[in-house]
């Protein structure tokens, strides 16, 4: 409504505007806000609804930090705009920049300038500037204002994490329902169908820690833990685990229902603005944030699924699987495994070697692999049937990044592999023939990078891939002199020179799920070599 043509609208007696619009603005002042520890458990079905975003756990530790008594009012956002702060680049992020480009905004959005006086639009009025009202911007201006608000009095101001949101909300010390809570606030459409003045909704030494208008976070949206899609509504809140969505606080005077439930969390685009304004702090501690989204790749999902998700019929998880022969082998020391995806055996084999590094040609499964070496934790989403969805989350138990500290994940391309890696005591070549270009060649160096009494584990179903190999140089699966020469003959043929067979090799089944009911099998055969 307040985007339409002014002369399109027409104002309504149940529609209010907050009368008081000439008081004079509050200088701001700091509140001091002690350290304390943020913890959310919160479960469906609760008392209220709520989004599905809403529910799982959360515990974070938040170190002491000053916050603004008020919201941002119109007028201490004036000086931001006087002292030219739209024309300069190096208070905007590289985002925002891109968004003045767009915009070519000089001041807020609902401003109105007529000849030389400031107007405000509501959604169904012209008024002169109620400066004493909270600013309302969308996130790239609001972090712009800070960054030259910090410039101009050298504290680290910025924007609150949604934790140092809520222990904020802690420090007030609300009232205990949500009726008590909308007595006192601007919000509900209890009081005005507009903002009111930043010193008019008292929570103690703070104003406005809920409604007049939303409060805009530094911290992109995440899932909490234990975070479950809801099967009625499964687009409504993975498109933005995106790190392009930030979470804004409090609600606004026109937050009714879940909008105005203390659990809420709600997410918009940094450009988005309607009713949404901001309250600084000032704080030395790094903004801590939990950008973990679901990954949608279908090929990184499925190896998610692969190497942390269920066993599918009755079939053992294929990385595990492979791990308990590499453990077999009793050997400790240096391993590394070429193929190494997303992680899963390295993260299974971690507690019997001192190190262990994992290459990949593929940057999209080393990220992964990064995320649980780190985190602990992946969301993938796969497919049900068709477009229907099946959001998946898989967490390890008891985790500790103590646990993985000796690990490292990289990028490489088999082909190309550098000649720092070497002095291994095992090396797990993990469906890495079917990347060679020439695989036999390859092989027969292989030795080279192995200590004294190394093993060298061999996983592979032998499959012809001329993305990587040419048709002639495949190791196997062709005749030779009338007779047929299979993979393993050439390997064994190959690595007879250096490497003693350990013992008669296993088939590995290898499950990959495309969909709920399509699943494809190989068998990858498993052997072990121990050089001479």
């Amino acid at each position: 409504i307040r985007q339409l043509p002014f002369e399109r609208v027409q104002a309504h007696p149940v529609f209010p505007i907050c009368p008081d619009q000439s008081a004079a603005a509050p200088v701001n002042r700091w509140v001091e806000v002690a350290a304390g520890e943020v913890v959310i458990d919160h479960q469906d079905p609760a008392t209220l609804y709520g989004w599905d975003n809403e529910y799982g756990q959360h515990q974070a530790s938040v170190g002491a930090f000053k916050a603004a008594s008020y919201l941002v009012s119109n007028a201490e956002f004036l000086a931001f705009v006087q002292a030219g702060g739209y024309q300069s680049p190096e208070y905007w992020t590289e985002e925002g920049q891109g968004w003045l480009g767009y915009s070519k905004a000089a001041y807020p959005t609902f401003w109105l300038k007529k000849g030389d006086d400031f107007y405000l639009r509501t959604m169904t009025h012209e008024i002169p500037m109620p400066w004493s009202w909270p600013v309302e911007v969308n996130y790239l201006e609001a972090k712009a204002f800070c960054q030259w608000k910090s410039a101009q009095t050298g504290e680290p101001i910025r924007l609150p994490s949604e934790d140092e949101y809520l222990r904020l909300r802690d420090h007030c010390q609300l009232p205990q329902t949500d009726t008590a809570i909308g007595l006192r606030a601007n919000l509900n459409l209890s009081q005005y169908a507009s903002s009111t003045p930043v010193d008019a909704n008292p929570f103690g030494e703070v104003y406005d820690i809920v409604g007049n208008v939303w409060q805009w976070t530094e911290t992109p949206i995440y899932p909490f833990n234990g975070f479950k899609v809801h099967p009625l509504y499964d687009d409504f809140t993975t498109p933005t685990f995106d790190n392009k969505h930030n979470i804004f606080k409090g609600g606004s005077w026109i937050s009714t229902g879940n909008e105005a439930n203390l659990h809420s969390r709600y997410a918009f685009r940094r450009h988005f603005f309607q009713h949404a304004g901001f309250r600084y702090i000032a704080s030395e501690h790094p903004i801590v944030t939990q950008f973990n989204p679901y990954h949608t790749d279908a090929e990184v999902a499925q190896a998610c699924d692969l190497h942390y998700g269920q066993a599918y019929f009755k079939q053992a998880n294929y990385p595990q699987a492979l791990a308990e022969q590499v453990r077999a082998l009793g050997k400790g020391g240096h391993l590394l495994e070429l193929g190494c995806s997303v992680g899963g055996c390295c993260l299974a084999l971690a507690d019997q070697f001192a190190q262990i590094t994992g290459l990949d040609r593929s940057a999209r499964f080393i990220q992964v692999a990064h995320q649980m070496q780190t985190e602990g934790q992946v969301r993938y989403r796969l497919s049900i049937e068709g477009e229907i969805p099946d959001f998946i989350e898989h967490r390890l138990p008891n985790f500790t990044q103590e646990q993985f500290a000796h690990l490292q994940f990289l990028q490489q391309d088999p082909n190309n592999l550098k000649p720092i890696f070497t002095g291994y005591d095992v090396i797990l070549l993990n469906q890495t023939i079917e990347q060679l270009a020439k695989p036999a060649d390859w092989l027969a160096r292989i030795h080279e990078r192995l200590n004294a009494d190394g093993v060298l584990v061999v996983a592979s179903h032998y499959g012809l891939d001329t993305r990587y190999t040419a048709v002639e140089d495949r190791l196997g699966g062709f005749k030779q002199d009338g007779e047929n020469v299979t993979s393993f003959d050439r390997l064994q043929s190959i690595l007879s020179s250096q490497f003693t067979l350990i013992e008669t090799p296993v088939d590995l089944p290898m499950l990959v799920r495309t969909d709920a009911r399509h699943f494809a099998l190989a068998l990858v055969q498993v052997s072990g070599w121990k050089k001479c």
